[in-house]
Order: C-alpha cells, then structure tokens, then sequence
C-alpha cells in the first residue's frame, strides 16, 4: 500500500474542513448537488473530447496505482543477482544461463536474458529493450496527461460554476438573506473546482510521472547487466557500471552488505 498517497488525501480534507470551521463557514454548505455535478460533470465531459475512449478506460487502473506499492526489483539486489550472473558467464558461458531464466518474475528481465543466450546482435538486444521502454513511457505517459488535463479544467470549471451561482443569486435581489446564500453557495462551485485540480488530479498526474520514472530507471538498470553480462565483463566492471543509477546512501548499503558478505568468507 502506497501511504503518502492516503495521508496525503487526509490531509487535504482535514485542512479544508478545519479551514471552514475556522473561519466560522458551515460545512452543510459543501452539500451542493449542483456544484459537483458542474465539477464533476464538466471535468468528465472534458475528458471524454478530449482523449479517446481507450485511454480512459485506463482510468481506474490509474488511479488503483497511486495507492499501491510499486512491484520493482531493488536497486541493490538486482547488482548483486548481475554480479553473480556475470560470474557464472564469466566461468562456463552465457549458456550456463538458461537454467536462470524461469526463476525471473519480471518479464522484461526475461525476454532480455533469452535474447541475449539467443546469441543476438548486442545493437539488436539494446535496439528492442530500448523500444520497449519508450513504448512503457509513452503509455505511463498518456496516463498522466489525463490527469494533468483534468487538474487544469477542473478550477476553470469552478469559475463556472459560481458564475452559473452569481446569475441565480442575482434573482434573490429583493431578499437580502436568500441573496447572501445564493452567493456563498456560488463560491462552493470554485472551491470544489480547485479542490479536485489541485489537491487530487493534480497530484496524481505528478505521482504517476515519478512511478513511471522510477519504472524506467530500473529498466535501464536492466538493459546495462544485460549487455555487461553479454560482454563479458567481471563482477566488479558490473558493479561500477550499474551504481552509477544508486543514491549515495544505497551505494553505501551495497558497500556494507559486500563487506558482511566478505567477513563471513573469511
């Protein structure tokens, strides 16, 4: 479960709760049908113009993936199953690999390490790799659009809305009560607008794009052992060439777990 995104949302709410109650607003205000269908209403209608219809079919798989965990192998590991792969090859040849294979869960690994024991062309295994990761981000890609659009209709909208609101506050002028009603309801429309913009489509748009980097990095972490392993390089070339893509402090948790590793040898 992805918590940042469940905390986020709780915060939100809280703020937008408390910041009423603090300013002595009623929250029986926030039920106002008409708003949330001009909000809600229109950002659909938005989107249905503007993207096809099998793109947003993707939309509840989208946001199902703000609030799980990335499946993604980690950093560490993934060079130290290199490092190992590369001494086996290193030893008896990329053959000796083929018992490897069907213990790989992530497929992309997979089809990588077949075509490399295929013996294909090192061009032609980075060539199709390559592919498939600029296939991968411009899905990831689209994904995030929709929200991306969606945070930015949403507020607009809300203008919208508290127009529609001031035109029939506008026919209350005789009742002074009724009139500051009518206009304090108008205004809901523009706080849901921005609401849903900002602190929900927003945000997701940018979650996405950080899941769909982080996806991609891990990738390319890939396709650098594989065509290392393909090479031939030692275990140590693998080791440097892949930490390049750590964070300074998980190259110092793979320097420490190397040196554990190390002490128990000895």
């Amino acid at each position: 479960m992805e918590i940042s995104t469940i905390i986020g949302l709780i915060i939100g709410i809280v703020a937008v709760v408390v910041g009423m109650l603090l300013k002595g607003a009623s929250l029986l205000a926030l039920y106002n049908p008409a708003a949330y269908l001009i909000i809600l209403g229109g950002t659909a209608a938005t989107l249905f113009i503007g993207f096809p219809l099998v793109e947003l079919k993707k939309i509840p798989k989208l946001v199902k993936m703000t609030f799980l965990k990335q499946n993604l192998m980690d950093k560490t590991d993934m060079i130290k199953l290199f490092m190992e792969w590369a001494s086996i090859t290193r030893r008896e040849g990329l053959l000796a690999l083929e018992t490897k294979v069907d213990e790989i869960d992530d497929t992309f690994l997979r089809n990588g390490m077949r075509m490399i024991i295929d013996g294909n062309d090192q061009e032609f295994v980075r060539d199709v790799l390559m592919e498939d990761i600029n296939a991968t981000e411009e899905r990831h890609r689209s994904g995030a659009l929709i929200f991306s659009q969606a945070g930015m209709y949403a507020p607009s909208l809300g203008v919208l809305g508290a127009v529609i609101g001031l035109i029939a506050a506008l026919s209350h002028m005789e009742d002074m009560g009724e009139l500051a009603h009518a206009i304090g309801a108008a205004f809901i429309a523009t706080l849901l607008g921005i609401f849903t913009g900002y602190v929900i489509c927003h945000p997701i748009a940018n979650k996405l794009k950080r899941l769909s980097k982080r996806e991609v990095e891990i990738r390319l972490m890939m396709v650098e052992g594989l065509l290392s392993i393909q090479s031939g390089v030692s275990t140590i070339a693998i080791n440097q060439k892949l930490s390049v893509f750590l964070t300074p402090s998980e190259r110092a948790e793979l320097s420490e777990r190397e040196a554990g590793a190390s002490e128990q040898k000895d």
